[in-house]
Order: C-alpha cells, then sequence, then structure tokens
C-alpha cells in the first residue's frame, strides 16, 4: 500500500468508526458504503466497529482518490492491483499509474467543457443579435471568500477538499457552494462555474 501522510488527529493503531469518521471528515454511512465494496474491513470489538493500522492507510488512499472524484470502480480496481503488488515501490507505481489515468480522463473532460461553454457563447451571441436591445448584464458580487470557493469549485474540488482547502467546516462550505450557485442562477455546480467563466469571474484557461 502507498503511504499517504495520515491525519494528525488519528493514532496509528486501532481506532473506533467515530475516530476515523472524523479524522477523514467522511460520514459513517461512508464508511460503510466503503466496507459493502470491499475497500475496507472493520473489526468487531463488542458492539463497536474498529479499523487497525491497514485499514487507516487503505482509507487515506481512498480518501485522495474520492477528493479527486476518481470512480468507485477504478478504485476498487486499483485497490486490487495494490494488494497483489510484491513490493511497497510496486505499489506505489501502481498508484501513480491510476493517478496520471485520472489526470488523462480530467484533461479529457475539461477539454469537453472548454468547447461546451465555447458553443454556449457562439449560441448566445446569436440569440443577442436583431432588433431587440440587449438586455443588461446581471450584476453579481461575490465577496473574497466566496471568490475564493468559486475557485476552487472551478477546479472541479469536492467539497470535503474545499473545506480542508479554506479551514472551513462542512456545513458551511457547503452553504456557501449554495449561496454562489444561487447567485448565478444555476442549478447545479456545473452552470454555476460555467455562467461564472463566461462572466468573467473565472479564467477558462
Amino acid at each position: 500500500m502507498p503511504i499517504l501522510p495520515l491525519p494528525g488527529t488519528i493514532p496509528e493503531n486501532q481506532v473506533a468508526i467515530a475516530d476515523m469518521a472524523d479524522a477523514f471528515g467522511v460520514t459513517h454511512r461512508t464508511l460503510h458504503f466503503y466496507e459493502e465494496k470491499g475497500l475496507l474491513t472493520a473489526e468487531r470489538m463488542g458492539p463497536m466497529r474498529v479499523y487497525g493500522l491497514e485499514d487507516i492507510r487503505r482509507m487515506a488512499v481512498i480518501n485522495a482518490c474520492r477528493e479527486i472524484d476518481m470512480p468507485i470502480i477504478a478504485i476498487q480496481e486499483m485497490m486490487a492491483d495494490l494488494l497483489a503488488a510484491g513490493s511497497r515501490e510496486d505499489a506505489a507505481q501502481i498508484f501513480r499509474d491510476a493517478l496520471h489515468g485520472h489526470k488523462r480522463e480530467l484533461a479529457a473532460q475539461q477539454s469537453i467543457l472548454r468547447r461546451q461553454m465555447q458553443r454556449v457563447s457562439e449560441l448566445l451571441e446569436s440569440a443577442d443579435e436583431g432588433n431587440s436591445p440587449r438586455p443588461q448584464p446581471q450584476t453579481i458580487h461575490l465577496s473574497p471568500i466566496e471568490i475564493k470557493c468559486l475557485g476552487c469549485m472551478a477546479e472541479g474540488y469536492p467539497a470535503t477538499r474545499i473545506a480542508t482547502l479554506m479551514d472551513m467546516d462542512m456545513t458551511a462550505v457547503l452553504t456557501l457552494e449554495s449561496d454562489i450557485i444561487r447567485k448565478f442562477n444555476g442549478h447545479n455546480r456545473f452552470q454555476a462555474v460555467a455562467k461564472a467563466v463566461l462572466m468573467g469571474f473565472v479564467s477558462a484557461d
């Protein structure tokens, strides 16, 4: 298993499910889901679920992959390869290869998004042509913290990663994202970021 930094709040031995969830910023249900998918295994200490060091390290890898929105099926395949690795060096290479593969997928998605935004711009220009006066652009005011959060959203970071980067709790980040989406009159993150790019709040590069 590749060695990734562990949260400073978690001991390197057996931990209860509550401590595991708090350390990695996930819910108990998320940990149960990972167990259902065969990514983690919990031992029983009486009625309590506990995780050993190996599962703590596995969770560090899983959490890092989920922060970059790697699909669960890809994580399962990578974990199977990691378990079959003959050495720590082999495991590290498997992890790097998985990251490179996901990076290529994200680059392809970014290219598609840019083409879609360019097409939206063309359609808007076409729709604005004619005799009717062009409507005045909507004025949107963002606070410095909203601008920082919007930039993270544009990078594709999930709420968990944004909470870590901005040193905020998850509830505050979700509220912040909701306010930004509302200000751009969007229905979701994608629409808000696309409108922000078109209005010049975020660079398309």
